[in-house]
């Protein structure tokens, strides 16, 4: 991951922005400095998919931003994207790192510690851990994690933890204050009115002591 005090991982979802365009947004996410993208479209077709995830490369390829394909490995590979992100429904972690090779960026969706040590035993480079906080979209998964089993996972897990679920600007610090390395979400950074205000926000949110270390 590239070195920051905390890390922003922008999930995207163009059915929530319609009826905006998706790479657009992309974009304007690269530019105001969002370290990790990943490209969440799970019902595209094949070939759309890779020809979106392919433009968002290019644009992503002009900034710092890393941009991971949701569960296509595959196509991550085929247009030179960062890396993959893993979800419940994908292959195993272990079978990717495997398939993928070791230079593939690979972050796994998790809901409890035992499923964060097993995608860091699997080779995972970073998790996805929520929902920490109540969302609509998470209800699926229960009664949301809390910032106990946060600060549980970032501590017995090697590598890093990103908040997920829930979070707003005014949840940051405390998740960062958990030991989260980063926060992830969907409506965060997709109902603002500016992107590139809503990363200083962000940002701004830093506690002191995180500020002096970095991933």
């Amino acid at each position: 991951m590239p070195p920051a005090p905390f890390q922003l991982c922008y999930i995207t979802d163009r059915h929530g922005l319609a009826p905006e365009p998706l790479l657009p947004r992309i974009q304007l996410a690269a530019e105001a400095g969002v370290d990790l993208i990943q490209l969440r479209e799970k019902d595209l077709p094949t070939r759309e998919l890779a020809d979106l995830a392919q433009a968002a490369v290019r644009v992503c390829r002009k900034t710092e931003t890393k941009i991971v394909i949701n569960d296509r490995w595959d196509i991550a590979m085929a247009v030179a994207a960062d890396g993959v992100h893993l979800g419940g429904q994908s292959l195993p972690a272990e079978v990717v790192r495997r398939e993928a090779g070791k230079d593939l960026l690979m972050g796994v969706s998790c809901h409890s510690l035992d499923e964060a040590a097993k995608a860091e035993a699997a080779g995972a480079d970073y998790i996805l851990l929520g929902p920490i906080f109540e969302t609509p979209s998470k209800l699926r998964y229960g009664p949301p994690l809390g910032l106990a089993k946060l600060a549980e996972v970032s501590r017995r897990s090697a590598i890093p933890v990103f908040a997920l679920g829930g979070i707003t600007v005014e949840r940051v610090a405390e998740c960062i204050t958990a030991g989260a390395k980063g926060i992830a979400g969907i409506r965060i950074f997709q109902e603002c009115t500016s992107l590139a205000e809503q990363v200083r926000k962000l940002r701004a949110q830093c506690p002191p002591s995180a500020a002096d270390s970095t991933p």
